[in-house]
């Protein structure tokens, strides 16, 4: 589970280049999955069509839960590191 997470996280910064600042598909699955008011059902239909295989959809459900298992603080504070990569010299 800690792989998936990493690898998960490592996609961001990959990304960040099209997001945070034109890719409105990635800049909404960032926000969805930290957000804790959005359930593990609403969070896999909007996910949906960029998880065709049983195990794809079966990890992303598990990223979604760690981050339903966290408090407050640690949600915010994954949202001001992303922030940060989107403002990092490399994403400009």
């Amino acid at each position: 589970m800690k792989l998936v997470m990493v690898f998960l996280l490592a996609a961001i910064p990959a990304c960040c280049y099209a997001s945070g600042s034109g890719c409105n598909a990635m800049d909404d699955a960032i926000a969805q999955t930290v957000d804790p008011s959005v359930s593990l059902e609403e969070y896999h239909n909007m996910i949906k069509s960029y998880t065709t295989l049983p195990y794809d959809t079966h990890a992303v459900d598990k990223f979604k839960q760690c981050f339903l298992d966290q408090s407050e603080e640690t949600l915010a504070n994954v949202n001001v590191m992303v922030q940060a990569i989107y403002d990092s010299p490399e994403c400009v």
